[in-house]
């Protein structure tokens, strides 16, 4: 039977959401084994067990920075029970550890795949060109192979398995590339967040100006939904970059995505073009914007954006 490794980082106790992304994939192609690097319980355990995990390698980093640690240490263990694959999310630490295991095994990593197959060889799929094509990547060679899957390439759903087996494993010794972490700052978050959001509202560069950002935030309050920009206003320092959607920030699957104010460059298209409805607010009848959008409105959104609030508060 196929072994699939899936690295899976802790955020806030708990198994992060793009882990139970890949390992909804892993259990499809096999046995499915989580490396979860955090402190660890048995309720996160216990999640990984419903999700389909059958064991967990547990490593906790405790103040280091994981990445060079929980590399040595996966390579050690590759050495003596190797998997056919180990799956990494496109995400900051799983990236960093991802790339030092290769170097430390002297493999090749595929990154920003939207499918995975394992056979012979283990083949992947990629989007190029603001995912207007699809190019396949095929990796051979000795076991273990290393994907990097994208977020919301696989939508994570509970199996209903018992408890995983637990093996706890010590980080290695980074030796030079150790690195402590002194002091840490958890963002205030309030509302509903860009990667669960239902309903997502998105403003860019055909606002005008910073305050003009504030309209985005009244059209998102009554729809209960998360707020968005894009890299452009976050470049202009309008946002911080939490809210950046697109190739180099959030890759999100709402219900509804309304862009206002948006051209549609390749780089925001790649990571909003998969909602389920897309609304496009630009002044501009050409914008790329409405390529992709169910419904457009061809207006200057510091028009449309007030007449949209006062509909939606009569509504509500």
């Amino acid at each position: 039977m196929t072994s699939i490794w899936v690295y899976t980082q802790e955020q806030q106790g708990e198994p992060a959401a793009i882990a139970l992304e890949l390992v909804a994939k892993a259990r499809s192609l096999g046995t499915v084994t989580s490396v979860y690097v955090g402190t660890g319980s048995q309720a996160a355990f216990a999640t990984l067990g419903e999700h389909g995990v059958s064991a967990v390698i547990h490593i906790d980093p405790g103040h280091q920075l994981p990445a060079a640690a929980v590399a040595h240490a996966l390579a050690g263990l590759v050495e003596t029970a190797p998997p056919d694959l180990i799956m990494f999310g496109q995400a900051y630490d799983d990236r960093d550890v991802a790339g030092r295991l290769a170097a430390r095994l002297g493999r090749s990593v595929l990154a920003n795949a939207i499918d995975i197959e394992v056979g012979e060889a283990t083949t992947t799929r990629h989007e190029i060109f603001g995912g207007s094509k699809i190019a396949t990547a095929t990796v051979t060679g000795p076991a273990p192979h290393i994907v990097l899957a994208r977020p919301k390439s696989f939508a994570p759903e509970p199996a209903g398995g018992p408890a995983p087996t637990v093996t706890v494993v010590a980080p290695a010794d980074p030796g030079r590339s150790s690195a402590v972490i002194k002091d840490s700052h958890a963002e205030e978050k309030e509302g509903p967040q860009l990667e669960e959001a239902a309903v997502i509202v998105t403003g860019g560069r055909g606002l005008g100006s910073a305050d003009k950002y504030g309209l985005v935030e009244q059209v998102a309050r009554p729809l209960n939904a998360a707020t968005g920009a894009t890299r452009a206003i976050v470049d202009a320092g309008w946002v911080p970059y939490s809210k950046q959607v697109g190739q180099t920030g959030k890759t999100v699957k709402p219900d509804v995505y309304i862009a206002c104010g948006v051209s549609g460059a390749m780089q925001h298209l790649v990571g909003m073009k998969d909602s389920k409805t897309i609304i496009a607010i630009n002044k501009d009848p050409d914008a790329p914007i409405f390529g992709v959008a169910d419904l457009g409105i061809v207006g200057d959104v510091n028009n449309v954006l007030p007449k949209l609030i006062e509909a939606l508060n009569q509504r509500s």
